[in-house]
């Protein structure tokens, strides 16, 4: 099971009817977020998001959208680093 982020923290977006069902969000998402439902991606589990923006960079039809580098991910990996506990701003 892949670690899991804050709760509802993940700016991760998905605008279904621009998925195709290519594929390649599945194939270079690191942490089994998306799953294939039929023709389209769906989430399975946006908890699971560490915000590094692969499926984004790897979307040909602009489907998916997220905020690399910010938020609880980013404090997460800042603070595993440094030693000191997530300081990423939210509540």
């Amino acid at each position: 099971m892949p670690l899991q982020y804050l709760k509802n923290v993940s700016t991760l977006k998905l605008t279904p009817e621009k998925c195709t069902g290519c594929g390649m969000c599945l194939n270079v998402c690191p942490h089994d977020v998306f799953f294939l439902n039929g023709r389209t991606i769906q989430i399975k589990d946006k908890d699971n998001c560490m915000e590094c923006g692969a499926c984004v960079k790897n979307c040909p039809f602009e489907a998916l959208s997220v905020n690399p580098g910010v938020g609880c991910a980013a404090a997460i990996l800042i603070g595993m680093f440094k030693g000191t506990p997530p300081q990423c701003g939210c509540s």
